[in-house]
């Protein structure tokens, strides 16, 4: 069998009616036809040098046969992983992105991938004024790229480099994330009586949400015929998006209490429609919910400084908040696991059974009662 020429192709600059000039990557397909793809203006590649390294990943994808019998650069590899294997959700992909823009392609694009070796990554991401989580997830896309270079066969199959990189301490937090008790939930409450960030504050604390999950809430998510709300959806940088996980997707029960705080706020909203936001801003005529990591999360940091709990509370303190008291509450794991809406079963133990329905609403239930009224009933 006659083996596959490899196509380098070419790079050649095309003139514009209206704006820069721009660089385009001209091929031949497997059939033999004349193709071509745009790389990117003179604003973005000054010179052909610059054009030729940002084409580098195309080669890879038209020599799929052939890309290994050449030095791969990782930079290359990377483009080629941006442009194939990025994860689809914004905000994974955005922080993804922001770690090979700001680390790893300063550090390493112009390598080969025959240098880039476990000991020399390791001892550069000690180097980096980092949090260790931070440092392992750079580690994580390095190791990503090298699975996709084995699956594109620019390196031999075996044990990917990467998996032997240390990041010792990346699984412990740098401070413990704060916990309030019940009695702080209230005074919070009592100091924030501005809506609707009080309703806000109501359902993050007694459904233990992630912030991108209470803003995207939607009226049809919720049932108050018989008492549920569904969590379906999250929004980050006014993006909609799927939940975290498959896992985080849930029903869950929702208290007469908080029920009839929803209701009020469906009464004081003039976006009440099925696809409308609980919480639509106003100043967006309804078309996008508020914020919660600006002017929402202003208003409750400074409700908390007047209620005497100081600094450091955010909307994530809620989430741990409701796992404490959970556990305070001696819940069973299954069920805390359950509320929660773990991916990872590990992180609220490993448990191989269903927490029953009406398990879960007296759970939620005593965490409502506590954090609502500061008594068990």
């Amino acid at each position: 069998m006659r083996r596959a020429r490899y196509q380098f192709g070419s790079v050649q600059r095309k003139p514009r009616r209206l704006g820069p000039d721009v660089w385009v990557y001209r091929y031949s397909d497997s059939a033999g036809k004349k193709r071509s793809v745009e790389i990117g203006d003179l604003d973005r590649y000054s010179t052909k040098k610059q054009a030729l390294r940002a084409a580098e990943h195309l080669r890879l994808s038209i020599n799929p046969d052939t890309a290994v019998q050449r030095g791969v650069t990782f930079g290359a590899l990377l483009d080629r992983y941006d442009a194939e294997e990025m994860p689809a959700r914004y905000s994974t992909s955005t922080a993804y992105r922001s770690y090979i823009r700001t680390h790893i392609r300063p550090k390493w694009a112009g390598y080969e991938l025959a240098e880039v070796k476990a000991f020399a990554v390791e001892q550069w991401l000690k180097t980096l004024t980092l949090a260790p989580k931070s440092r392992n997830h750079i580690k994580t896309i390095m190791l990503n790229v090298f699975e996709c270079a084995m699956r594109w066969e620019m390196v031999p199959f075996g044990r990917n480099p990467m998996s032997l990189v240390r990041v010792p301490g990346c699984s412990k937090r740098r401070k413990a994330p704060r916990v309030l008790s019940a009695a702080e939930c209230q005074k919070l409450l009592a100091h924030l009586q501005t809506e609707p960030y009080r309703t806000m504050l109501m359902v993050a604390m007694s459904l233990g949400l992630r912030c991108s999950e209470w803003a995207a809430l939607q009226w049809q998510d919720v049932d108050f015929a018989a008492g549920t709300i569904s969590i379906n959806r999250a929004i980050v940088v006014n993006r909609v998006d799927e939940v975290k996980t498959a896992y985080s997707g849930k029903t869950l029960p929702l208290h007469p209490m908080l029920a009839s705080a929803l209701s009020e706020q469906r009464n004081r909203s003039l976006w009440t429609g099925p696809g409308d936001w609980i919480f639509a801003n106003p100043q967006s005529g309804g078309t996008k919910p508020y914020q919660p990591w600006k002017y929402a999360a202003k208003k409750m940091k400074e409700a908390a400084i007047q209620a005497g709990l100081g600094e450091g509370i955010g909307w994530h303190t809620f989430r741990h908040s409701y796992s404490s008291m959970l556990r305070d509450l001696q819940v069973d794991v299954k069920v805390q696991q359950e509320l929660l809406r773990h991916a990872d079963i590990r992180t609220t133990l490993n448990v191989y059974t269903q927490g029953v329905a009406e398990n879960l609403r007296t759970a939620n239930d005593l965490v409502v009662l506590e954090v609502l009224t500061g008594s068990i009933q």
